[in-house]
């Protein structure tokens, strides 16, 4: 029998309670696939305004209070659970000036970070050490997520190196972006609280002359990993995709592992999606249509052009996702018999861009540009293809739906992308979906061209939907190889810098 573990899994976010990304579907949905598997999970995030909504049953009063080192200041963190009976175990720290905010990282009032970003999570590193000793919880594992969490491996072996408490722990971090390092000021060091001497050159907390708190976590965790095993390999390729923390991840590479995510399909089921105007299934797929035709007319497309295929996206509108392709090819693309969905917000350039094209195709192109949950599952369902041209892309999530919803990917390979869609051979009718390699926007416009190629052939396509939908991305998959993660972590001796 696997050995059983207490794991302490810390996250800056979790669904249902507060959503930015992928990362908290997954820190909402891993916990508790473990859980099944035997484990003792417990979760920790901060508790950010929406959680004093009483939408979520909380405990009415702290179920602990504890001083935490901020710098030169002592702060003071309470602890919230959920006061419902769940597999796992969630605890919430609360702090009303870091983190009773209207959003979780960004001023809405200027539309950049928190300007003390950086005493923000190191109060919630430091918490969670500090929570652990005042509850008397020794966890074997301490699993944390992104720069957020990341000082926490990185604290465990300087300021409690010498604190046999955590003698017994070992640290795991899983990087979901590596682009995103919490970055700040090198005056902003002391913060942290620990000997000015500890920010040298090259030191593990300098970067360039910033401290930075992901490669902090990446010096001192015991095992590293990522959300897919080709995005393990590409990290270790050099500084674009490395984003200049290569030569550590080289470094590293024997800690290092991939571990493509998995998906929650009590959520993500057409068969039971309550928020599907109609359900449906491999075995009977009439739903779909139906779909299709209630996302027709959501975008004020004429019914008649049913017959057409339609490429749906959903996304953060970010330079990450291949735009700039869609927006090379767009005149070829658009002289295409097909209709063109895309649901998402972000950068500024990107909402101008689709809405110049809104104006210039309105009978083919139709964009959302704004977040909509229900309307994120109607794409999934009523879509025939799912377009994501990335430039990278650590795993995905969007092309793991379609799959279920039979909606056939098109993708360029990278990363999760490419662990997880096969290329579809026309002839034999295998693969999944359709690859393009080059970042190029002719590239895209070929694949997107065997694709509709494809769908013209009613029995190939529905060989390939049903190939897709086949393919099993659940948890439990990912939980395992999680599982054996842990054990390689507290079967291999402490690392040392």
């Amino acid at each position: 029998m696997a050995r059983r573990f207490r794991i302490l899994f810390a996250s800056p976010e979790v669904v249902p309670y507060a959503k930015t990304g992928g990362l908290a579907d997954v820190a909402g949905a891993l916990p508790y696939a473990l859980a099944e598997r035997g484990h003792d999970v417990c979760v920790m995030m901060p508790r950010y305004a929406a959680l004093y909504d009483g939408k979520h049953p909380l405990t009415a009063e702290p179920t602990s209070s504890f001083p935490v080192p901020v710098g030169s200041r002592v702060e003071t963190a309470e602890v919230y659970e959920l006061a419902e009976e769940k597999p796992v175990r969630f605890c919430f720290i609360a702090h009303e000036g870091y983190f009773h905010r209207p959003e979780l990282y960004r001023n809405p009032k200027t539309g950049k970070d928190w300007a003390d970003n950086d005493e923000r999570f190191v109060f919630f590193s430091r918490a969670i050490i500090e929570w652990c000793k005042a509850a008397d919880y020794r966890p074997d594992i301490i699993h944390v997520n992104d720069w957020q969490s990341a000082l926490v491996p990185a604290y465990l072996k300087t300021l409690y190196v010498d604190d046999s408490f955590f003698a017994g722990s070992r640290t795991v971090l899983t990087v979901h972006n590596l682009a995103y390092h919490g970055q700040f000021p090198a005056k902003r060091f002391a913060v942290l609280g620990l000997n000015k001497k500890c920010f040298a050159p090259l030191s593990p907390f300098e970067f360039y002359t910033k401290v930075n708190f992901l490669k902090a976590g990446l010096s001192y965790v015991d095992k590293i990993n990522t959300v897919s095993e080709t995005y393990a390999r590409e990290i270790q390729s050099g500084p674009e995709l490395g984003c200049g923390l290569d030569g550590i991840l080289r470094d590293r590479s024997q800690d290092l592992f991939g571990i493509v995510n998995g998906i929650d399909y009590q959520v993500w089921n057409p068969a039971v999606d309550p928020l599907l105007t109609a359900n449906y299934s491999p075995d009977e797929m009439a739903g779909k249509q139906k779909n299709k035709e209630q996302l027709i007319e959501a975008c004020g497309f004429d019914p008649a052009m049913k017959i057409l295929p339609l490429i749906g996206v959903i996304s953060r509108l970010d330079s990450q996702k291949g735009f700039d392709l869609i927006e090379e090819v767009a005149e070829k693309l658009f002289s295409r018999k097909l209709l063109f969905v895309l649901l998402g917000t972000g950068a500024k350039n990107y909402h101008l861009l689709f809405e110049k094209m809104q104006k210039k195709y309105p009978q083919t192109f139709h964009a959302f540009l704004t977040f909509d949950n229900r309307l994120a599952h109607l794409i999934e369902a009523g879509a025939d293809m799912f377009l994501m041209p990335s430039r990278y892309e650590p795993c995905g999530l969007n092309q793991l739906y379609s799959l279920k919803y039979g909606t056939v990917p098109i993708v360029r390979r990278t990363g999760g992308l490419a662990d997880t869609v096969e290329d579809v051979d026309l002839p034999r009718e295998t693969g999944t979906g359709f690859v393009f390699d080059d970042y190029t926007g002719k590239a895209l416009l070929a694949a997107v061209d065997r694709a509709l190629a494809a769908f013209a052939l009613p029995k190939s396509w529905a060989r390939i939907v049903a190939n897709g939908m086949s393919r099993d991305f659940s948890w439990a998959a990912s939980a395992a190889k999680y599982e054996r993660l842990y054990d390689a972590a507290a079967t291999s001796p402490p690392f040392t810098p």
